[in-house]
């Protein structure tokens, strides 16, 4: 056997002991919770309890320690592991070696293997006698979590993907039949370019802890139905539901955010369908929450409440089968696949093969989902209901079709989402449509309307029935604010989205009334009402959020503007591909190309490309462009700024941007690369031609003739630095191009007593070099032209204002602090505990806040 050179074993083997471990516990901790939520007698019951916490104990440490070893390898650069290979680099800053973990498809079930750890250890502390089914599921999760990382084979069929399986054993090449090949491995593959935002440290951890918080009121489902308890279970489970719709809901904007900084996601949103697949379990959760709070309140909606938490956890699993599979194909721009052996078999008359990886996560999703459907349908009419229909004017009644709107709205999305799969399962070829944002924004403009209008005026009904005087006495001054700013926006800053037709800038203007209306109905609601006592405000304060949020979404797209354009400059150069921002080829005279050093028109801006720079990673180009606001004369101002988007140049030449944005509390000028130069593809063979020349002489070169208007002796003005040792002459050169544009130069030569030095200048706009040669025996001035053979130095930008699109990053904040008050309600929290949660939950925000405006 050949023993290989330079390798770490201990750290893969100690990480793989810990993960076949947890397997172990638990299974364990699974059936030994199971036992213990069947068995009446208390002290069999306390000891089966014992094994149980011991077990998971066991599980969530193992976990802890995985994570630790992983993190090892990929910060020491271990390449000799295949998880570090791809997804570390020797380049890559401290700060994303944590995204190099959740980056890859073992990672990211891991930290989802934490997250549930973390819950597990609270129930078991919280959930008293619900402990024991509810925690049967959640140990039950764990145990095919830890399979999605085990990589065992058995037979010719690989369980899960081990993090810790070696290089040599996943890529089959000469250079691993060395003993001595790990000096041929230089560097890992790295993190992927679009991935090396500091989002990427923050936002998958906040996204899975989402994902696993479902978990919870799906585990007291399922506790009601396996006690027989069918009521009992919704107090418990309802303040851990609504920590899980604050957790995802910020969880999916935090990637809107971070879809918003990093141009190739889309946008801050773009139906894109791994956004889909998260969205909807958020949207079902919330419909089950509103039929919690109905129960509780009327004892209407049970068995609605069961249904939503079910296919809530349910849809998780399946969004984790649309994104790790490859199910979505080219449909997605981040879904995920792995390799691994192929399974064949036959459904419907047609013969499918997928990897035995694939085939792990779809049973991971129909072992939960078909006993819970199961569970749920065997036991319906046990589950106890009231016959007696809601009248329509209580509150209950118009909060369950709030409800069924949002699980409406989630199985439209889903359905539209899963295309791919239908036509794989039944080898159709559905196309999706030519516009597929709008496909989606057509129905969701009028999930907005009614969702506005019932958050506006829902909450001011009262449980079972409401008198016409109450409500019309309450709403009326709303009503009265709500039309005067609408009034305002539709004559002093009316929406301009005329691409889809009038009917649908109609809806448009009816849904921005309806969830402005929600906004100033609930915030009215506060103060009429609650009179003003915050710490009980949680529904309305969460309402008014989550409308001022989509408030937000519609003005800033509906007044969405592109501000650059190609007439400033008369040239129009090719863009490739679509833009994507809007999804749509782009169109060439919407991207302003800007020559180095040459002033350009943007709207009522003067930009200037100054200089691009390379970054810290490798590849990484930033293009550094000053911005000067205009007065209503075409004056400068004195208002300034610089944007510097970036581009990756990948290793295929392929070329990747990302934005840069200036906020405004009103809007965002919002700017990226749409073309940049490959400089590095280039090679310069121009060489200086030398004219001699006395003050007032000119010379000649291909685009035009320069002046030497004066020597200046060590000058006060030069854009080079020299020190007091030196002395320094600058030539003052006036250049005149064939079209009468005028440029300056100023190259230098400084002398000292280590000899002569040249600070050559450069005139980007006529791609030309002046340098300042010396003074020969005539004392004429020689200097140096040097036309480049490389193209002029230029960018392509393209650049956006978006109105008002603060007003969705504060909506989402302001929602989250309304769904931690309701948490905090109804919940059993001591003082202690509540001041706790405030301080994080208000730490968090801050912490947002700094890094979106870092």
């Amino acid at each position: 056997m050949m023993k290989f050179v330079g390798e770490h074993l201990l750290p893969g083997q100690i990480g793989q002991f810990f993960v076949i471990l947890s397997l172990v516990a638990a299974l364990i901790a699974t059936i030994s919770f199971f036992k213990a939520s069947n068995i009446t007698d208390a002290l069999q019951k306390n000891n089966w309890l014992k094994l149980a916490r011991t077990s998971f104990y066991v599980q969530v440490a193992g976990s802890f320690v995985i994570f630790t070893v992983l993190l090892y390898i990929c910060s020491n650069h271990l390449f000799e592991y295949m998880y570090a290979y791809k997804h570390a680099s020797l380049e890559l800053e401290y700060k994303y070696l944590l995204s190099c973990i959740w980056e890859g498809q073992e990672g990211s079930f891991l930290l989802w293997t934490i997250w549930h750890g973390v819950i597990g250890i609270l129930l078991i502390k919280k959930a008293n006698d619900w402990e024991a089914p509810v925690m049967t599921v959640v140990s039950f999760a764990q145990f095919f979590l830890m399979l999605m990382i085990l990589g065992v084979y058995f037979g010719n069929i690989k369980i899960g993907n081990s993090p810790f399986s070696l290089t040599r054993n996943e890529i089959s090449a000469p250079i691993f039949n060395r003993p001595d090949y790990m000096n041929f491995i230089k560097d890992g593959l790295g993190l992927n370019v679009l991935l090396r935002n500091y989002w990427m440290v923050i936002h998958p951890p906040i996204l899975f802890l989402g994902f696993a918080s479902t978990i919870i009121p799906f585990a007291y489902a399922y506790a009601g139905i396996q006690t027989k308890r069918y009521a009992d279970w919704v107090k418990p489970a309802l303040p851990y539901t609504l920590m899980g719709i604050c957790i995802l809901g910020v969880g999916i904007m935090m990637g809107g955010k971070w879809a918003y900084e990093s141009l190739n996601f889309g946008g801050y949103w773009a139906w894109d369908p791994v956004e889909n697949a998260s969205l909807v379990p958020w949207l079902l959760m919330v419909a089950g929450m509103h039929t919690m709070v109905i129960y509780k309140a009327t004892g209407h909606s049970l068995r609605a409440s069961y249904l939503f938490m079910i296919l809530t956890f349910v849809f998780i699993l399946y969004s984790t089968f649309l994104t790790r599979t490859g199910v979505l194909g080219d449909t997605s721009v981040h879904s995920f696949t792995e390799t691994g052996e192929d399974i064949t078999f036959t459904i419907f008359g047609h013969l499918f093969s997928f990897k035995a990886m694939n085939g792990l996560i779809l049973s991971y999703l129909l072992v939960f989902t078909i006993p819970s459907l199961w569970l749920f349908i065997k036991n319906y009419k046990k589950i106890p209901t009231i016959y007696k229909e809601e009248a329509t004017n209580s509150r209950e009644f118009w909060m369950y079709i709030g409800s069924l709107v949002f699980f409406l709205t989630a199985i439209f999305i889903i359905a539209k989402t899963s295309v791919p799969v239908y036509n794989k399962v039944f080898g159709k070829n559905i196309a999706p449509p030519e516009d597929v944002e709008f496909s989606y924004n057509k129905i969701i403009v009028l999930v907005a309307i009614i969702i506005g209008f019932l958050t506006a005026i829902t909450q001011y009904l009262k449980y079972k029935s409401t008198e016409k005087s109450y409500l019309f006495k309450k709403i009326a001054l709303p009503t009265v604010i709500a039309i005067a700013i609408m009034a305002v926006i539709v004559f002093a800053y009316p929406f301009t989205y005329y691409k889809q037709g009038a009917g649908f800038l109609g809806a448009i203007y009816v849904a921005a009334f309806a969830v402005i209306y929600s906004v100033v109905a609930n915030a009215s609601y506060i103060w009429s009402v609650q009179k003003g006592n915050i710490m009980k405000a949680g529904s309305p304060i969460a309402h008014a959020g989550f409308a001022l949020m989509i408030v937000g979404i519609l003005i800033s797209s509906a007044n969405k503007k592109v501000i650059s354009s190609s007439n400033s400059n008369g040239i129009t150069l090719p863009v490739s591909g679509k833009d994507p921002m809007t999804k749509q080829q782009d169109n060439p005279r919407e991207n302003l190309t800007l020559l180095r050093q040459v002033p350009a028109t943007l709207a009522n801006y003067s930009v200037t490309y100054l200089k691009d720079s390379a970054g810290h990673e490798k590849g990484r180009n930033f293009y550094k462009l000053n911005f000067v606001r205009k007065n209503e004369d075409g004056t400068p101002s004195k208002e300034n700024f610089v944007l510097e988007p970036d581009v990756y140049v990948m290793k295929d030449n392929n070329m990747s941007s990302n934005p840069d944005t200036k906020s405004y509390l009103l809007k965002d000028v919002f700017t990226y690369v749409s073309y940049a130069i490959n400089k590095n593809a280039e090679v310069d063979t121009a060489q200086f031609k030398e004219v001699k020349l006395n003050v007032g002489d000119t010379a000649f070169y291909s685009n035009g003739f320069m002046t030497l208007n004066n020597v200046v002796k060590n000058p006060t003005n030069s854009k080079f630095k020299y020190s007091a040792e030196q002395v320094a002459l600058m030539a003052d050169i006036k250049i005149t191009s064939k079209d009468s544009l005028h440029f300056a130069a100023a190259p230098l030569i400084m002398i000292d007593s280590l000899g002569i030095t040249n600070a050559d200048d450069t005139v980007y706009a006529q791609n030309i070099f002046v340098r300042f040669m010396g003074v020969d025996e005539d004392k004429k001035i020689r200097i140096g032209i040097k036309e480049s053979d490389k193209l002029i130095d230029y960018v392509t930008v393209k650049a956006y204002i978006f109105p008002l699109i603060n007003l969705v990053w504060i909506g989402l904040i302001i929602m989250a602090a309304g769904i931690v008050l309701s948490m905090l309600q109804r919940g059993k929290f001591t003082r202690l505990q509540s001041g706790i949660i405030l301080f994080l939950s208000t730490a968090f925000v801050f912490y947002m806040f700094l890094l979106a405006n870092a």
